[in-house]
Order: C-alpha cells, then structure tokens, then sequence
C-alpha cells in the first residue's frame, strides 16, 4: 500500500518481509565470526605478552641461598657442568683459553657491531641466545651461525627458573633450542640459566635445574670471570673484570644486549688483543672442550620452530598494529576533545547573548506526529505533554502502527481537543511517520516519541528557528527520564555530552548527524525535498537528516526545546536499540555516499559532514576498545604504574569533558559519580554493539524495526539528577 499526496509518493506501508532462515543462520554466523576472532585476537596477544616479558637485570637477583644439596665436585669443579648421561662430569676451560660468551641476544643494535668486532680480530664466541629474540632477528642469528661462531640456549624469555614448575623449565629450553634450529638448521646442547653467575654460586635452588637440564639433554655452562658489563662501569673496568688470573682459562660472561652496549663494544676491542699478545687463544666453549660442532636439528625442532617464529612474528605484527592504533585513538581523541571544548563553549556563548535571535516569532501551527506500536504504557503521558504545550495551534497526530495492545483506544479515552489517532497497517516507523507527513494538516512537522514527554514551551521553542527560511529541520535536547537506575544514570551521562557538546559541534560545522526520533521539527517541504523517511535503513531520522542536507537546507539545534525520553532499562534492551542505531547509521553513511562526489549543497554536506562523521561517530568509537585492550594488557604484562596512571589520565580527560557538558547544559553534577563506573560495563557494551554492527553490515544481514519494553517511568515533570 502506498501513500500520494498531491500526486507526490509519500511513502509506503509494505510491512517489511518476515526474518527467514537464511538470516538467522546469517546471524549465527556473525557471532561465531566474531567468537572466533576475538579468540584469535586473545591468543595473540598472550603470545606477544610470553614473548615479550621483561626480565629483572642481573645485577638485581639475589644472592644464592644455601648449597647442602649441590655436589662439591659442582661447587668446586669445572665451569662446564654435564648430567646427560646421568654421572656428573664438570669442566674447565685450558689454560691460556678464553671463550667468549655473549648473553640475551642477538639484539638488532648492538649484537652485529659485537659481530663487526669479532670479525675483525678473526675470533669465535658463544653467543647465549634468547628464543623470542631469536624470532624476531633470524638474519643476525644466522650470521653468527655462518661466521663461525657457536649458539647455545638462554631460554625463550628469561624468567628466574627457580620460579617456574619444571614443565615449564623444559619448554623455555625447548621452544628455544626449536627456533635456533628452524632459523639456522643447526642445534645446540649448550645452555646458560638466567641470572647465572659462577659455578660457586649453584644453591640448593639451582641444582635441580641443572640436573633437569642434563636428563632432557643439554650441558649448563657457568662463567669464569663476570665483566659487570651490565653495571656500564666503563670498558677499562669491564676488561679489567674479565681477565682470568695468570694463565688460567676462562668462560667469559658479556652482554650483546638488554640495554646500551657501547662500553661492552669499547672493551671487547682491547680485550682481544691485549689477551692475543699474552697468548692466549679465542674459541668457542664446545671448541675449547674438544666437543664436536652442532649437529644438524631435527625435523621436528625445525617444524616447531617454525610455529613459534611465526607465531611471535604475528604477535608482535599485532602489538605494534595496536600501539599504532592506540595513537591513531590518542589523537582523534584529543582533536575531538579540542574541537568540542572550542566549537561548543563558543556555540553556548552565541546563543545565550542577549542579542541572538532567529528572527521574528513564529507561532505557525505545528502538526506533532507521534508514531505508535504497542505504547499503551507511555502513550497517555506523551499526548498529554503534547496537548497541553504553550504553542498556538498544536494538532497531535497519533500513527499507531497496528498495535494489538490497546494504544489507539488510550488515546481516544483521554479525549483531548486537536489530538488524532489514525491507525495503519503495519509497516515500521517510517511508514508510520511517512503516513503522519501525508495527513498532517499543517505545514511544520514535529516527529515525537511515544515514550517521550515534553516541557510545556518546548514546541514552541523548538519551531522558532523557522524564523530563519533557510533551516529545514531542527533538534530538539532530549535527556533522559527514568535516570533513577544505574544503566539510566550511564544514559543520561551519555546523552548530556552528546547533545550538549557533540550537537553544538555538529551544529557549527553544519553537518549534524541526527534529528532525534524523540523530538525533532521538520519543514513538510524539506522532508519531501529528502525524499521522505525510507525504509532501507534501521535510523530513518539519521537517513532523513542527511536527506535534508543534501537537498540544501540547514539544519540547527536548539537547546532549549527540551524533552525527555525512556531509555532502556536492562542492557538486552539497551543492546537491541544501540545495535539498531549503530547498524543504521552505517547504512544511512552508505546510502548517502554519493555525496562525497556530487557538487551543490550535497556535494558541500558529503565532503564536510560525512567524513566527519564517519570518522568520529563509527572509526573512533570502533577503535576506542584498544585503550581498555591496553590497559588490561599492561596491567599483567607492562609497568602497572605506568598503566594505572595513563587509564587515570583518560577518565580524567572524561570527567572534565562531562562537567563541562553538564555545566552548559544547566544539569547538576550530582549523576557523574557514576561516570567511573561506566568505564567497567557501559563501555564495554557499547564497544560490542558497534562491533556486531560492522560485522552485520559486511556480512549483508537485515534488521526490522525492533520494539522496546517500556516501564512508564517518564512523567511530564523534570527529572531529579
């Protein structure tokens, strides 16, 4: 069925075809899409939190606790301790033989100039490498490898050792003698604990860890002489401290990462020499033992190995994506945060000077259209707020949208003078209110909410920027009713802010959004000019706003004209309609695309107001769950404190963006206790919505127009913060 008016289609009452098969099963498939990538996203992010775990500098582990059960021949043997064959065999370096060996590495700075050093006095080292690192610089690793020098294993991510169960002990073992194997097709049976120091310092802590070590098959190498290089005391005292007394041979410990190596560089260069002249010779730990080179790795290290590289290479991919993010969300943020404060202090400001006006008075008669499907509850509270309006010549139109619960008959019962109740088929909002352009009797159109309920002067206020011909439509300042439950309180938070800062902005830049459905007037020229509310989107108001741009005509706000609407109560409620809205302005964004190409009045809306909008009304607060991400994410795996205080810093910047908010909109600060909250749940609700919704939208699926449950907590008086 549809409606003319004056040879005009006005719209159509076609109901919206029926939820089939295909879509529900459409719909499943978006959570398990959704189910599945955030598992995904999850196991990640705990891969790149493993393979990024800090680790306490050597300098400040604790001194060893007590050694009854270490064997003396460990204590005061060799510096080489070997339990693969079950018998303890401990080893010490010739005399006049130094090996080298390099911990923590290979490190993208400071491990290829180590290399250049060595390179040039033609000397081998062992070099003491960590998994994870391993992963992320293949290319240094297999330099070593292909210069003759010698790997072994420091773990995957330096934990303490003694803190781990030992399943774990042999995983950082293995995981990291897989990667040396896929990286370079060698492997390696030498290994070092973090933290080490000399074989004198083995405590009662440390030896099942290097008895472990040699039943799975690898030889715990010690040090000789520690250079304190980590402590940076300069290169004469990192020489001075490697140095092995008189002719002794020694495993030397350095770093070739974990920080500035400049003074580890430095000494190297004289060490070896100043070593040389005293004749001694440099080789790697296996060569000074007479040990045979590395046997070729298995196929199954390098298969597993392969994994892991891959799988830190995603996870880091991935963290870096987010910290990316994270910056892109710090500074739309922050322009946004700038504009609002700027464009909508100097918007209230213009407005509230005694000397604005939008002309002379109009007091025009408006026709209110007050769509209706199953609003027995509200119904009554809204006509009456409407009726008993200030404005001259009020008609109060009522479409009620085939209702089966007695909504048209509430509405005859109160018997009010200039209030209609036409009934139609069942079509949806927009052909309910496109039924409600077509019979209206007057020419200025206001668009209400069954659940919302005026101020006495607020059609009255709301038509007055009429006055201006050139604006085609206005919003109205609709807050929340029923605030008096936390989820209510969380609402009106987020429309105080929206309305009284995102509006003004809007407002300004000329490309409002949004009239809302709550409380909106219209120009009858202006809707048909728009073509009328469609029905090819869920948010007709958002659609025919942008409509009414592009046909040229301004849209405004005014603050004054206020109404309140009945949020949803419980968060499934608050879900379906955040869903409908989020999903309709995506499709409303799409439908009026072409504007971004078009010249005129269009093409002037298109290339201002939909970028902005779509940057800041769906790229935003897409991308805004990175900042909690984070902050999760840093709360295990980064500074604490550092994360704490930059969570704080943003709901800082929140709470004085909301008190501002509420400062221009004249509301009491009293609500905003909850505004801390909000961060835990609210958020996180509407995070998902928008996620469902982009998903939804790529995947083609359909919504109809959903109905709410209403409680009729709205009345016609203000509502107390």
């Amino acid at each position: 069925m549809a409606l003319w008016r004056g040879g005009q289609r006005i719209g159509d009452l076609d109901p919206p075809p029926p939820k089939n098969t295909r879509q529900r099963r459409r719909g499943r498939q978006r959570w398990m899409f959704a189910a599945v990538a955030t598992f995904i996203l999850v196991n990640v992010l705990a891969v790149g939190a493993y393979a990024n775990s800090r680790f306490t500098p050597d300098n400040q582990r604790t001194g060893p606790e007590s050694a009854a059960s270490v064997p003396a021949a460990v204590r005061d043997g060799g510096t080489v301790v070997d339990f693969r064959s079950g018998r303890l065999d401990a080893r010490r370096m010739p005399a006049r033989t130094i090996a080298l060996t390099f911990d923590d590495g290979p490190d993208p700075v400071w491990t290829p100039r180590v290399l250049d050093v060595l390179a040039r006095h033609h000397v081998p080292a062992t070099f003491f490498v960590l998994g994870s690192q391993v992963s992320r610089h293949p290319d240094i690793t297999r330099r070593m490898i292909r210069e003759g020098h010698e790997l072994g294993i420091h773990t995957f991510t330096h934990p303490e050792l003694t803190d781990l169960p030992s399943w774990r002990r042999r995983l950082e073992y293995s995981q990291t003698e897989a990667v040396i194997g896929y990286t370079t097709g060698v492997g390696t049976p030498l290994a070092r604990l973090p933290y080490s120091s000399g074989v004198d310092a083995v405590d009662d802590a440390d030896w099942p860890i290097v008895r472990d070590a040699g039943r799975w098959g690898y030889v715990t190498v010690f040090e000789d002489t520690d250079s304190q290089d980590w402590a940076r005391p300069g290169p004469d005292a990192i020489v001075r401290n490697s140095t092995p007394k008189g002719d002794r041979g020694a495993v030397v410990l350095l770093h070739d990462s974990g920080g500035d190596r400049a003074q580890t560089v430095a000494a190297l260069d004289r060490f070896i020499p100043e070593m040389q002249a005293r004749g001694y010779r440099f080789t790697t730990v296996s060569g000074g033992l007479g040990w045979p080179a590395a046997a070729a790795a298995s196929t199954g290290d390098r298969f597993q190995g392969g994994l892991l590289v891959w799988a830190v290479r995603i996870a880091d991919a991935t963290v870096r994506g987010l910290w990316l993010l994270l910056i892109v969300v710090g500074l739309l943020t922050l322009a946004r945060t700038i504009l609002l404060f700027g464009y909508a202090v100097r918007h209230a400001r213009r407005r509230r000077a005694p000397t604005w006006s939008w002309g002379g008075e109009v007091n025009d008669p408006v026709t209110v259209i007050v769509p209706a499907y199953n609003e027995r509850t509200t119904i009554a509270a809204a006509v009456r707020s409407l009726a008993s309006g200030r404005h001259p010549g009020v008609e109060v139109l009522v479409v009620d949208d085939e209702s089966d619960d007695g909504t048209a008959a509430e509405v005859e019962r109160l018997g009010l003078p200039d209030v209609r109740v036409v009934r139609v088929p069942g079509g949806g909002k927009a052909a309910a209110l496109n039924a409600g352009v077509a019979l209206a009797r007057h020419d200025l159109l206001v668009m209400v909410d069954a659940d919302t309920v005026v101020d006495p002067d607020a059609i009255h206020r709301l038509v007055q920027p009429f006055a201006d011909p050139r604006v085609g439509a206005v919003a109205g300042n609709v807050k929340v009713g029923n605030r008096r439950r936390l989820i209510g309180r969380w609402q009106h938070i987020e429309y105080v802010i929206g309305f009284s800062l995102d509006r003004r902005l809007y407002d300004t830049l000329r490309c409002m959004p949004t009239i809302p459905g709550a409380l909106g007037a219209f120009r009858r020229e202006a809707v048909h000019g728009a073509g009328g509310l469609s029905r090819a989107t869920l948010a007709e108001d958002t659609d025919l706003t942008m409509g009414i741009h592009r046909a040229g005509w301004r849209v405004v706000y005014e603050e004054t004209a206020v109404a309140r609407t009945e949020a949803p109560s419980t968060l499934p409620q608050l879900w379906r309609q955040r869903y409908r809205w989020s999903y309709g302005t995506m499709q409303a964004l799409w439908r009026h695309r072409r504007a971004l190409i078009e010249r005129g009045p269009s093409g002037r809306f298109g290339r201002r107001g939909l970028p902005f909008i779509a940057l800041f009304s769906v790229l935003l607060p897409l991308l805004a769950p990175v900042v909690d991400i984070f902050a999760v994410y840093g709360l295990f795996f980064l500074d604490r404190v550092e994360t704490v205080v930059a969570w704080l810093a943003v709901l800082t910047l929140q709470v004085i963006t909301a008190i501002l908010a509420f400062r221009l909109d004249r509301e009491p600060l009293r609500p905003l206790w909850a505004l801390p909250l909000q961060q835990f749940v609210y958020r996180q609700v509407m995070y998902l919505v928008l996620v469902h919704s982009v998903v939804t939208a790529l995947s083609g699926g359909a919504l109809k127009w959903q109905k709410l449950r209403r409680t009729g907590e709205v009345v016609a008086q203000p509502t107390a913060g």
